[in-house]
């Protein structure tokens, strides 16, 4: 098979799942709030996506391991269209509470089998710009489906239509390619007791690449939902906050793939170093300027394009320490591992701006930062060859 062909075929895919994630986030949010349901229900509306994504992580091994990467893609991409298409139907915060968490399951089922597929068929020379080119893909797809919430003045119902239809039309491209079931042992169980055991080996491998999905979890989660909070009680105006947060996004996108394509000449190690070290520089600084509009907006400018790339540079130094056949395992436990720093970020983040006075909201993600470079500096990497 045309590995271009199968690439873009991915990644087009994933971009659509970004789309409907950046969608779904706002819309709801507005329409709840217009109801008059209480933020604090509104944001565990919200953590229905990530629980979904937890419960069904440990279970989707044993299927990409018997059936291949293309039956994951073709089942996630129906959970996700049908899921989406069944808003309309009724509006009721527990029914669309079981969407949400169909979503979730939907969505990371796509991620985990094209991501997986992706760290599969790309080689180490390339790995780290393939990847960040799958990163950028979905996080233009996540920074354009917000814009959908303009339709929400003609009818409530249209942007969940729109986008079960674009998903649909995009989803439709899996056709085009052939499966491929990942490689493994033949002495290899694909049981749930045998994803567990590999869950394992994984972690005593290559247990430091899992913190910077972690980090990239809390580091999204944390400045989209603690900031505008912590911004509007130091007293800095709705407008900027909506100025400041893009920001960080922007800066992503503009380094995103040269940093793949800089720890694929020079080393993952070695790139993710200097951008961790970075990284707790830079909101450093930021807790230093908290009250400044100006010097928060160049603060996560500058924080997107160092530290806004550890996710898919996390995957790529995953895949650098581990042989082939415990890949699918890995890109599990860095899911696993993003949605855990997704749910823990905003809790965390919500108790330092609530019981604690000042800048201490950066100061809580730069200690992070140092801690994760720290653990990486002292980690002692293994080839995949010397593994059995």
């Amino acid at each position: 098979m045309n590995n271009k062909l199968l690439f873009s075929v991915l990644i087009l895919i994933v971009g659509i799942s970004g789309f409907s994630q950046g969608m779904l986030l706002p819309i709801i949010a507005i329409i709840f709030e217009n109801d008059g349901i209480s933020s604090s229900l509104n944001g565990f509306h919200a953590a229905s996506l990530y629980i979904g994504i937890l419960l069904i992580s440990p279970f989707m091994e044993a299927p990409l391991r018997k059936y291949g990467y293309k039956p994951l893609i073709v089942f996630g991409g129906i959970t996700v269209i049908l899921s989406l298409a069944l808003f309309p139907v009724w509006k009721s915060f527990w029914f669309w509470f079981v969407l949400r968490f169909f979503i979730g399951i939907g969505d990371h089922t796509l991620h985990f089998a094209t991501q997986t597929w992706i760290t599969a068929i790309s080689p180490k020379t390339k790995r780290g710009r393939n990847l960040a080119i799958y990163g950028l893909f979905f996080s233009l797809g996540f920074m354009v489906g917000p814009l959908m919430t303009k339709l929400l003045e003609i009818n409530q119902s249209l942007p969940f239509i729109i986008t079960s239809i674009l998903s649909l039309l995009a989803w439709s491209a899996v056709f085009l390619i052939r499966n491929e079931l990942p490689e493994q042992d033949d002495s290899e169980s694909t049981s749930f007791l045998g994803t567990l055991k590999r869950f394992t080996k994984v972690s005593r491998i290559a247990w430091v690449a899992f913190l910077l999905p972690f980090t990239f979890g809390v580091l999204e989660a944390s400045l989209n939902s603690n900031f505008p909070v912590f911004a509007l009680r130091s007293g800095i105006d709705l407008t900027a906050v909506s100025i400041i947060i893009p920001a960080f996004s922007a800066g992503t996108l503009l380094t995103q793939i040269p940093l793949g394509m800089i720890s694929d000449r020079f080393g993952r190690r070695k790139t993710l170093l200097t951008i961790l070290f970075s990284g707790f520089a830079i909101f450093t600084l930021a807790g230093i300027y908290s009250h400044s509009v100006l010097g928060l907006f160049i603060c996560f400018m500058f924080g997107g394009m160092m530290v806004g790339s550890t996710f898919s540079l996390g995957i790529s130094y995953m895949a650098d320490l581990l042989p082939r056949n415990l890949l699918p395992a890995g890109n599990l436990l860095c899911s696993i591992f993003f949605s855990l720093g997704s749910i823990g970020g905003p809790f965390f983040g919500g108790l330092v701006i609530e019981h604690i006075q000042g800048g201490n909201f950066f100061y809580m993600i730069s200690i992070m930062l140092f801690l994760v470079f720290i653990s990486l500096a002292l980690f002692k990497e293994k080839l995949p060859a010397s593994v059995n």
